[in-house]
């Protein structure tokens, strides 16, 4: 499966939030997030492992209540159900990777 980014339209996730659903497949999805400087990400928690690349910027990441600074080329790993979110800390973009597949993000 090839996916090319130019023909994927975003969707909103929120203020400032752009989502584009890249290559998914089986039990992998992977989702390029763009934030406008101050965009929240809201803590919030689900049922997938999640792996997070910052592909650009810079980020206030919370993951179980504690705070970090996070930026371009920098990873995390979330465990199923456990609450993390972000504020972007300047015009920033982050690829995550969920399994399984994150279907509310499909409808």
């Amino acid at each position: 499966m090839i996916v090319e980014n130019v023909k994927v339209r975003p969707t909103s996730a929120g203020p400032g939030v752009e989502r584009k659903i890249l290559a998914s497949m089986g039990s992998l999805m992977s989702v390029e997030v763009k934030f406008e400087k101050g965009a929240v990400g809201a803590v919030h928690t689900h049922p997938h492992e999640q792996v997070s690349y910052v592909v650009r910027g810079s980020f206030e990441f919370e993951l179980e209540g504690k705070k970090t600074i996070i930026k371009t080329g920098d990873s995390y790993y979330v465990k199923p159900g456990v609450a993390h979110g972000v504020v972007a800390l300047e015009d920033s973009v982050i690829l995550d990777i969920f399994t399984p597949q994150r279907e509310d993000f499909l409808k």
